[in-house]
């Protein structure tokens, strides 16, 4: 099986990070993370900038994000399903944090990394100090209401700048988000390949896709003749459908090798040992980044200056006479990519 190392390569030219300063001791803090994969992924170096600042972090969100982060040993409370619960998580939270640091009811102690009122709403209601950007109408619940820097700024940059200025950091991401990934999840990924007898160098599709842009379908129309096209080559083609998707897997992508029901750490697992993966623009596509995989991330309406997947081996195909890429655009790629990262 193929285990990549980065290549030197940055995005956005922001390879260079600024010396940081040691901490003096370590405290706890709540991070209330997105409710995207993609996006929690892209605010990965946000949270290894806060612990390596001395923070604790306590990680607050989606049931999704324990398997996602396992590999990096981070507490993580399963957010509740109502506003009520969610509070008493939190103040349950705080209550905990307060007695392992005396301090932490007195400064800045929950940074909320999406931009909603409803975030920042329910930790003030708990007691908490959450800091965040000015938006959704929220700053006068926030203890830190820092203005965001404009478009078209990446989407890690944003998550980036919140750890920064928590800290008082001044420093460029790293060009490498580099997910870990679990024993246990990588062991678990390695069974699943083996005991459907996926050959080496297999290449993932990802030919799904949630939600839209300005209304604007995220999904390649041409997806499913685009993994006919391939089947006929020497790799082994893998499909990994979520809840709802095994449908379409089975009946627009028939001759994948299907392996349905994943969870998030076992399947980075699985994306690690691929050649390369082909992707929409989806959370996936930002997890096979973040692991070191090669990533051709077929993109339509998405902008990839704010949401292209961060890494060193990550290469867009879009189209050049239409919104999205023919069939014959993408493979071409594909065959380039092939090449530049041949084993």
């Amino acid at each position: 099986m193929n285990i990549y190392a980065a290549d030197e390569w940055a995005h956005s030219g922001k390879i260079d990070t600024m010396p940081l300063s040691e901490p003096t001791h370590r405290r706890p803090l709540i991070i209330r993370l997105c409710n995207m994969v993609g996006d929690v992924v892209l605010g990965l170096p946000a949270l290894k900038l806060l612990q390596a600042q001395g923070y604790d972090l306590h990680l607050y969100g989606k049931g999704w994000a324990t398997s996602l982060l396992d590999g990096h040993g981070w507490p993580c409370t399963v957010r509740a399903r109502t506003l009520i619960e969610r509070v008493q998580q939190l103040r349950n939270l705080r209550k905990h944090c307060a007695a392992i640091d005396p301090s932490f009811t007195q400064r800045p102690n929950m940074l909320v990394m999406p931009n909603s009122f409803s975030s920042a709403f329910e930790g003030r209601w708990a007691g908490l100090r959450p800091c965040g950007y000015a938006r959704d109408g929220r700053s006068p619940l926030l203890h830190h209401a820092w203005k965001p820097a404009p478009p078209p700024e990446h989407a890690l940059q944003g998550f980036w700048g919140l750890a920064c200025r928590l800290t008082g950091q001044q420093a460029n991401p790293p060009a490498s988000i580099e997910l870990a990934i679990s024993l246990t999840a990588q062991a678990r990924a390695d069974q699943l390949l083996a005991q459907h007898g996926v050959r080496p160098d297999f290449i993932c599709i990802v030919p799904f896709a949630a939600g839209d842009v300005d209304g604007k379908d995220k999904r390649w129309p041409h997806f499913s003749a685009f993994t006919k096209s391939i089947l006929s080559s020497d790799l082994d083609v893998v499909v990994c459908p979520g809840p709802g998707e095994e449908a379409i897997a089975l009946s627009d992508h028939a001759g994948a090798i299907c392996l349905p029901g994943l969870d998030l750490g076992t399947y980075s697992g699985l994306l690690k040992r691929a050649r390369l993966v082909v992707s929409n623009d989806t959370g996936p596509a930002h997890m096979v980044a973040a692991v070191g995989t090669p990533v051709l991330s077929v993109l339509g309406p998405t902008k990839p200056e704010q949401w292209a997947p961060w890494g060193p081996r990550v290469s867009i195909v879009r189209g050049s006479t239409s919104l999205w890429p023919s069939v014959d655009e993408v493979t071409t790629q594909l065959a380039a990519c092939l090449k530049q990262h041949e084993t």
